[in-house]
């Protein structure tokens, strides 16, 4: 480092870039050891990074990289979005129903992305923007398994009536972004997902997750 330059703040955009890097999160212990620096200063950096949303820690007091640092960029969302379109409208097209692209913030699950079919009589109204806990709903319950490594073949969740009367709900989550926490699906009017919808969800997902990269 140079005399112009600003310490903290390199290590700041250390632990960011570190957080980046993983799946799932590290520890205070963690970061201090790859920064090279005591727990104190990770404790700080953490704080401070939090305040500003750049950093989330989860129950368990992993960090991980927080939605804020999509917010730095008033254009990143529009891109993700962007991106998931193509996917998630051959996705309603294709089972009829309305499809979303989900990302964790905080404790929640946000929709940012939402395409509903063009072909049929009725489907269910959900709007970019949408919130809800994580662990309620397909969406959220997608990320927390394979938050967990829970998540196991067929590879997707499915609910039914946790976010809305008489809706079930496919989702299945997004793997091998570094950074990024999130999940396809879809919502019907329906008492139960048909059996081709989940490994339908799956593949989107994959979409997704490849037009992200």
């Amino acid at each position: 480092m140079t005399a112009e330059t600003s310490q903290t703040l390199d290590r700041g955009l250390r632990v960011l870039k570190l957080l980046a890097d993983t799946d799932h999160g590290l520890t205070v212990t963690e970061l201090s050891n790859r920064l090279g620096v005591n727990r104190t200063v990770v404790y700080r950096l953490l704080a401070t990074l939090e305040q500003h949303a750049l950093v989330r820690r989860d129950l368990g007091g992993r960090a991980r990289v927080g939605l804020g640092v999509l917010r730095l960029g008033r254009q990143v969302h529009p891109l993700v979005r962007e991106a998931a379109l193509p996917a998630l409208r051959s996705l309603a097209e294709d089972i009829g129903a309305t499809a979303h692209l989900t990302l964790v913030d905080g404790a929640e699950a946000l929709a940012v992305a939402v395409v509903e079919p063009t072909w049929t009589d009725y489907h269910v109204a959900y709007r970019a923007g949408f919130r809800h806990p994580l662990d309620r709903g397909a969406a959220g319950r997608a990320i927390l398994a394979a938050r967990r490594g829970e998540l196991i073949e067929p590879g997707f969740t499915l609910t039914h009536g946790e976010l809305e009367a008489g809706a079930s709900g496919a989702a299945a989550p997004l793997v091998g972004i570094t950074g990024i926490e999130g999940s396809v699906g879809v919502v019907m009017l329906a008492d139960a997902v048909p059996e081709r919808v989940g490994p339908r969800v799956v593949d989107a997902a994959r979409e997704v997750a490849d037009a992200l990269r």
